[in-house]
């Protein structure tokens, strides 16, 4: 199969190279689109009962999630001075008549929208629509709150998307300006000649552009996560600069023997049909990663999945075709001496492992239990504004909130409570009374609003007596009370907790207020901040494992089609499993603990945020058996020509050490470049992904494999006669 391929791409190298030109320039009109085609959060599922409790306050109290807040603050005026009033109202009469705009509740309407220095206030603009919709009326209600003498901020759940929108873009430029010279630098390091070099660039920068023409596609029809633009330049880089690498290398060896179209042949025949499995087990992690039910999580699967095959794609179709029109001018241009420094070194390490087998599995798995047992401390939850840097606004606004009004004030809790008749009636308006200050009781709550909750000095009979007759003779302000939060058969109480949403201790108190049976037949669904973090977070985790066995069962197969073993590729899952862990870890010490967050430039979480494990497990599971593959089937190739165990071993890690480790450099390169991100999610997939690659192309590669493979003997290439033979009758194996 392979074979053909090469012979067809030396064929028919003029079209195959003009075909990929055409679709280039095509794809280049689509770019500029993408970014305004992609959308914010991801995270709905209306199963989670904090879903299911926002869909009745909507539904029933037309009270929307797609809300804006205006800040307001003065030096000297305090909030309650009637010309701050004056120019508050002046601020928001154009915002109120706006058609977008479903109601306005000014701070003058609420003393807790009064900051504790008494200088600052806020709004609550609420609009029609979702967030998704609120985003493109922001703008709109930006430019109708006229000059006053206040200083005035705009904020809110759509600004912090904005916001994470235009970082992603800028630190999507600023790693592609790092980058594209560094990894060209380390290329020219490795082949000495600048043609050689460009090609891996060229096919990478390249994957990555038509890759993202095809995601602004799928955009048009799908909703995509404002995330894939990241990942899909990271892992396009990577895996198109890999691949070449590959290709390229095993072709100018071949080349050394062998005429153009031969050598072509013969490096598809090795080389490109590694690349195949190794792109097969990453699309296979990335399709785990598009199972999950989360659409931030399956988009970016979706996406990384477009990259790497049309990363493949073109190692196996555009690379090849380039290699014969090139021929001996592939080594053009030298700038260096084309020597193996590494050689000698490869051979050395061969040997070394060869010869202590025991003594390298114990050093290397001793570090790896240490480098991983950090994750045993981990917390999860997810992100908020926090994770910008403190120069956007939203940043600002989220530190001023806490700041003003303390943690909890933007992380309400709501408890939707329903019943089978009206809400109002004496035994469940007891029972809402009894529930309110059960909930106020518990230490974490800071206060109770409700119906119940009008003035501390009023008892139960009194609220009985002020809601009699489904309050027809309540006063104006138990009237508002029941406007804002109580329909005929629902009613919400807000818990304020005194901690943020992705506190452990608010998503401890979601799940105690989960335990409370009010009676009265009423029904009770808690929602808010906290508790769909803590959903979110439940469901991820209880979907995790599905992801899990799905990647690791057809990487299995895959591995076993490509190697006909039945013992290597249980071992390669293994050793997988293993730099993976030692990169949680870091994740743990690094953006929980806060271990160089000045140099690195952020503020440390106090959490791991809660997809990063997900999202790195489905992409680096594939990523770096990249490694493994190549690895392999160089000593598999000494194995089938009668090398013994040990000779085929260190002959394979001789042979591929090299480019293993340059592959691997360009990844870390390319993923670092990432590292320095602001968005600390981006920033996190980045380093993540870093200390993994170069934990599997070092330790696991060059000692771990090597020595479990040395000491398995003859028993790692063993397979059942019958499973042999139905293997080698499959076109891939050949």
């Amino acid at each position: 199969m392979f074979e053909s391929l090469g012979r067809a791409a030396f064929r028919w190298r003029w079209p195959v190279i003009a075909a990929w030109a055409v679709v280039f320039l095509l794809g280049l009109s689509l770019l500029p689109s993408l970014p305004g085609r992609l959308k914010p959060g991801g995270f709905f599922d209306p199963s989670l009962e904090s879903q299911q409790a926002q869909e009745v306050v909507e539904r029933e109290l037309g009270l929307r999630s797609a809300a804006l807040v205006v800040i307001f603050h003065h030096p000297q005026w305090q909030a309650d001075d009637p010309e701050y009033a004056a120019q508050v109202e002046r601020a928001l009469a154009p915002v109120r008549a706006l058609p977008v705009v479903e109601e306005v509740i000014p701070p003058r309407l609420n003393p807790r929208q009064v900051g504790a220095d008494g200088h600052t206030s806020f709004a609550v603009v609420t609009l029609a629509g979702d967030d998704s919709s609120t985003l493109a009326h922001l703008d709109e209600v930006s430019r109708a709150i006229p000059p006053v003498p206040l200083r005035t901020i705009v904020a809110g759940g759509p600004v912090v998307y904005r916001d994470i929108q235009e970082v992603s873009e800028r630190d999507l430029r600023r790693a592609e300006l790092i980058s594209f010279p560094l990894a060209m630098v380390v290329l020219v390091l490795v082949f000495g000649s600048l043609i050689a070099a460009g090609i891996p660039v060229a096919i990478g920068g390249l994957s990555v552009g038509i890759a993202l023409a095809v995601v602004a596609l799928l955009a048009g029809v799908t909703d995509l996560s404002i995330f894939v633009l990241n990942l899909s330049t990271m892992l396009g880089l990577g895996l198109g600069t890999d691949y070449s690498l590959f290709v390229v290398t095993r072709f100018r060896e071949e080349l050394a023997e062998s005429p153009v179209e031969t050598a072509i042949v013969r490096t598809m025949a090795t080389a490109g049909r590694a690349v195949f499995f190794s792109g097969l087990t990453v699309f296979i992690g990335l399709l785990g990663l598009a199972s999950m039910r989360f659409m931030m999580l399956r988009s970016l699967g979706i996406a990384g999945a477009v990259v790497v095959l049309l990363a493949l794609l073109a190692a196996l179709t555009l690379l090849p075709a380039i290699l014969s029109v090139l021929g001996d001018r592939v080594n053009a241009l030298p700038v260096l001496r084309a020597t193996n420094p590494q050689a000698a070194l490869w051979v050395r390490v061969a040997a070394l492992v060869m010869a202590r087998p025991w003594v390298v599995v114990a050093l290397v798995l001793a570090l790896l239990a240490v480098l991983g047992a950090p994750f045993l401390r981990a917390r999860f939850s997810l992100a908020d504004a926090s994770v910008l840097p403190r120069d956007m606004p939203s940043r600002q606004v989220y530190d001023l909130m806490r700041e003003q009004f303390g943690d909890g004030e933007s992380a309400k809790i709501g408890l939707v409570v329903r019943s089978p008749g009206p809400i109002l009636r004496p035994d469940r308006l007891d029972a809402i009374f009894d529930l309110s200050r059960a909930i106020a009781g518990d230490p974490e709550v800071s206060r109770v609003e409700s119906i119940v909750d009008l003035d501390p000095r009023l008892t139960r009979e009194q609220y009985q007596l002020i809601y009699r007759e489904d309050g027809r003779w309540a006063d104006a302000f138990a009237r508002a009370a029941l406007q804002r939060s109580t329909r005929d058969r629902v009613t919400i109480l807000g818990v304020v907790p005194k901690h943020v949403a992705v506190a452990p201790e608010a998503t401890a108190l979601v799940d105690r207020l989960r335990t409370y049976r009010p009676g009265a037949d009423l029904e009770l669904l808690v929602g808010g901040g906290p508790a769909m973090v803590d959903d979110i977070v439940d469901r991820l985790y209880g979907d995790f494992p599905r992801a899990i066995l799905f990647i690791v069962a057809t990487t299995y197969l895959t591995l076993l089609a490509l190697l006909r073993s039945v013992v290597v590729p249980l071992k390669a899952i293994v050793m997988n499993s293993l730099s993976l862990l030692a990169s949680y870890g870091a994740l743990v010490v690094v953006f929980q603990e806060g271990f160089l967050a000045g140099p690195l430039g952020f503020s440390p979480l106090g959490y791991v945020e809660a997809t990063l494990p997900v999202i790195m497990f489905c992409l680096l599971f594939g990523l770096s058996m990249d490694y493994e593959v190549f690895l392999l089937t160089r000593v598999k190739e000494a194995y089938d020509t009668g090398a013994s165990n040990i000779a085929s071993v260190g002959l394979g890690l001789q042979q591929s050490g090299r480019v293993i480790t340059n592959a691997a450099l360009i990844v870390v390169v390319v993923s670092l470049s990432f590292a320095s991100a602001e968005v600390i999610l981006i920033k996190a997939l980045g380093l993540g992904t870093a200390i993994a690659v170069l934990l599997d192309a070092t330790v696991i590669r060059a000692l771990l494999v090597p020595a479990t493979l040395r000491l398995l003997g003859d028993l790692n290439w063993w397979a059942p006669e019958s499973l042999r033979r139905v293997l080698a009758r499959g076109p891939v194996g050949e």
